[in-house]
């Protein structure tokens, strides 16, 4: 079975750009599509990179009116959905297994309903099934993200507050400079776009048509998209298991890159034809220092 070996990529991941699509890519083999968060770019995915890229073929994607990809006015779930056929087309691809990160998770969830014959397995992490399940308001969640913004602020300049908040403890080193950087790279039009598009989101009346295998992942912390609404996706999606890692809030892939990339890494490489019980529920414990 596949596992993950640190820092053996033997060359540096390489930025893309063609057409509409921007992308960072890394390693070879089984393509795994990593879809980025609100406050992300490619750059973000960067320890995925760095060790899945030594078992599969790692693609890191900017969604539209981030980083480098064009943007798409107006932006919506369908148009998300598009652009992303739009890129596995342009990799010549027929299929991807997709990571989404938050954001990200609803682009993969929409994708397998609309084309449901391009997706492989998902990895759906710190994610939700709708907006505004614990009582929150579109327009309140959506001045909360743009007040800043409107004041003049750039999403370079609001990420080290945001990252914070969002986290369990404040990342340190590298990989906080690389979250950052993969926020800083947002334009200001299409974090705008972004804030207004992803409050539309509810695929709860039809998690169970997504038939594909699942694997959902959420930090113990997480207060943005907590636990019970990944235990939503867990009981609704009819093939999945769910894994709460400890210790950590909502960006997990950063806050315990070596416990996430070891699931994501063993959930891949399954065999696709193996009995799951469904939902299988796992307490991971952090071994992230």
């Amino acid at each position: 079975m596949l596992g993950v070996v640190a820092q053996d990529v033997s060359e540096q991941p390489i930025d893309h750009q063609r057409g509409t699509a921007s992308w960072r890519e890394a390693g070879e083999g089984h393509p795994v599509v990593f879809l980025h968060g609100l406050g992300g770019s490619r750059l973000s995915w960067a320890p995925q990179l760095r060790e899945l890229g030594n078992s599969f073929r790692c693609i890191a994607w900017d969604m539209p009116g981030y980083g480098l990809a064009a943007p798409l006015t107006p932006l919506t779930y369908g148009g998300i959905t598009t652009r992303l056929i739009e890129l596995l087309d342009v990799l010549e691809l027929e299929t991807a297994d997709l990571v989404g990160l938050s954001f990200g998770g609803m682009h993969a969830m929409h994708t397998a309903l609309r084309y449901p014959q391009r997706v492989g397995r998902m990895v759906l992490v710190d994610s939700s099934p709708a907006f505004g399940m614990d009582g929150t308001t579109r327009d309140d969640w959506t001045r909360s993200r743009l007040d800043a913004i409107d004041r003049g602020e750039t999403p370079a300049t609001i990420a080290p507050a945001v990252i914070d908040a969002i986290t369990a403890k404040p990342l340190t080193g590298h990989i906080r400079d690389e979250v950052l950087a993969g926020f800083a790279e947002i334009p200001v039009v299409g974090f705008r776009a972004a804030v207004e598009c992803l409050p539309t989101n509810d695929v709860r009346d039809r998690l169970s048509h997504i038939s594909h295998r699942c694997c959902v992942v959420v930090g113990e912390f997480d207060e943005e998209t907590p636990v019970s609404y990944a235990q939503v996706l867990a009981d609704g999606l009819p093939n999945s298991e769910l894994h709460v890692i400890s210790g950590v809030g909502h960006l997990t892939p950063s806050e315990a890159p070596d416990t996430f990339n070891a699931i994501v890494a063993k959930f891949l490489a399954r065999d696709d034809h193996a009995e799951t019980q469904h939902p299988t529920q796992h307490l991971e414990r952090n071994t992230t220092p």
